[in-house]
C-alpha cells in the first residue's frame, strides 16, 4: 500500500473509530474486549482491500456484522462478562440516561448473539428488515420473528424497559 492510501486509511480509522466501536460494543453484548476484537478484525479486513473499497464505513460495518454472525454460528461464547459500575453523574436527566444505558447493555448481553445482532441492526443501526435479512442471509420473516422475540425477551429480562413501547426509544436513549 502506498503512503497516500495508508494515510487515508489512518484518517478514516481516527475519524470513524468511536462510532464503529459503539456498534461493535452493542454487537458484542457489552463486552468491551470482544467489541475491540470485532472492530479490529473488521479494520484488518478493510486495510487489505482499502484501494478497492468505495464506501469504507459500510464495508467495516458489513465486516463486523458478518464476523459477529460467524462467531455465533460457531457457538463461540464467553462465560463471564465484566460490567462497569454506573458512572457518577451530576443531573437527574444524566442519571436516568446512564442508568438506562446500563440496563439496556446488561439486558442485551443476556440475549442470544443472534437476537442481539438482530436488535442492533434493526433498531440501533435503523436498517430496514430487508437489509438486515440480506446482510445476515436469512428471510425477512426470520428478522421479524427474531426481533419480536428478542424485544419480548429484553422486556422480560429488564422489566423497567416495559415502559418503552417503541424500541427506537430504548436504543435511541440508551446508546446515544
Amino acid at each position: 500500500m502506498d503512503d497516500d492510501a495508508e494515510r487515508a486509511f489512518r484518517e478514516f480509522v481516527t475519524a470513524r473509530s468511536p462510532a464503529l466501536m459503539r456498534v461493535a460494543y452493542l454487537l458484542a453484548g457489552g463486552d468491551q474486549h470482544a467489541a475491540e476484537d470485532l472492530l479490529q478484525s473488521a479494520l484488518a479486513r478493510t486495510f487489505t482491500k482499502w484501494r478497492s473499497i468505495e464506501s469504507p464505513e459500510a464495508y467495516v460495518r458489513q465486516a463486523m456484522y458478518r464476523q459477529q454472525v460467524s462467531w455465533w454460528r460457531l457457538a463461540w461464547r464467553r462465560n463471564e462478562m465484566a460490567v462497569a459500575e454506573p458512572p457518577e453523574v451530576s443531573g437527574p436527566d444524566e442519571a436516568h440516561t446512564a442508568e438506562l444505558k446500563i440496563v439496556v447493555r446488561r439486558a442485551l448481553a443476556r440475549l442470544t448473539p443472534r437476537q442481539r445482532t438482530m436488535l442492533v441492526l434493526r433498531y440501533f443501526e435503523d436498517l430496514p428488515e430487508s437489509t438486515v435479512a440480506a446482510q445476515l442471509g436469512c428471510s425477512v420473516g426470520t428478522v421479524r420473528s427474531t426481533s419480536h422475540r428478542a424485544l419480548a425477551r429484553l422486556r422480560e429480562l429488564s422489566p423497567e424497559l416495559r415502559a418503552f413501547d417503541d424500541p427506537y426509544t430504548i436504543f435511541g436513549e440508551a446508546t446515544a
